[in-house]
């Protein structure tokens, strides 16, 4: 049986409207900052411009975290969700190539950690995408057109966040990561080809954004730079804003921890593509 409109998100459509104008106002506050960031970092780093930045040690159980081996996605298994393989498709249509390897290029320290961040922004970009194609086909039902606005505006956001990480990259000479976490992307492709509804795509898009945030705080305790880890610490509240907003969308209202957590974060060991 087909769900309603109103069955397929835990919130009124009003509701989501609103959190997703405050997501775009808070995003728009925290660009002039992860700008400055960025124009600091690479002014006056002149490890990160040349690109000659050492791995960091792994003594603390955040590093040994990050730069571990890959943790599970957002700290459980991703939900099963119908779409079939579409996920390069809208990567292609979102302005990414997948995968679009960067051969030769060996990244590390902050740089690594750099790259990874991008990777997991494009694959963030390329699912929302997919989301929406699948969306705008009919694909999931019946969809309130305040979730596809919502999609379109985290992917934007994502879009702003890759494009932020890219701009270190190329700063320090070389080059932009323009294709996805393939890791992680193994595990997506399998969780999308079951998603048949909204709720689906909202747990899938959830894990996707706490395995973000989870990365950032990571790399916080990780970057050597100050610069750099003021443009981590700007990120990652929007990243968990978007966790948040699917959080209510699935009716799972969130508390918030005492304490962030780096459970679920990524480990630069990931293969980027």
């Amino acid at each position: 049986m087909r769900r309603s409109r109103k069955q397929q998100i835990a919130i009124s459509e009003a509701e989501l409207v609103g959190m997703t104008n405050d997501l775009e106002d808070a995003h728009h506050e925290t660009l002039p900052s992860m700008r400055e960031s960025l124009v600091e970092w690479s002014d006056s780093n002149e490890d990160i411009r040349t690109g000659i930045t050492r791995l960091v040690s792994t003594a603390s159980s955040r590093r040994a975290f990050l730069f571990g081996g890959g943790a599970v996605l957002g700290g459980v298994a991703l939900a099963g969700s119908g779409l079939g393989n579409g996920l390069a498709a809208a990567a292609t249509r979102s302005g990414l190539a997948v995968p679009a390897a960067v051969p030769g290029q060996k990244l590390t320290g902050d740089l690594a950690v750099v790259a990874l961040a991008a990777s997991l922004e494009n694959l963030a970009v390329a699912t929302y995408q997919a989301g929406i194609d699948a969306a705008t086909k009919g694909s999931l039902g019946e969809v309130p057109p305040a979730v596809v606005t919502f999609a379109q505006t985290a992917q934007s956001q994502h879009k702003d966040h890759a494009a932020a990480w890219n701009g270190v990259l190329t700063g320090a000479g070389k080059k932009a990561v323009s294709g996805v976490d393939l890791t992680v992307k193994k595990s997506v492709d399998k969780a999308f080809a079951q998603v048949k509804d909204v709720p689906g795509l909202a747990m899938l898009a959830l894990d996707l954004e706490n395995s973000a945030a989870a990365t950032y705080l990571s790399a916080i305790g990780v970057v050597k730079s100050p610069a750099g880890i003021k443009t981590a610490a700007t990120i990652q509240p929007v990243e968990m804003q978007h966790a948040a907003i699917l959080n209510f969308v699935l009716g799972e209202y969130p508390v918030p921890d005492a304490f962030a957590k780096t459970t679920g974060a990524r480990s630069v060991k990931d293969k980027v593509g």
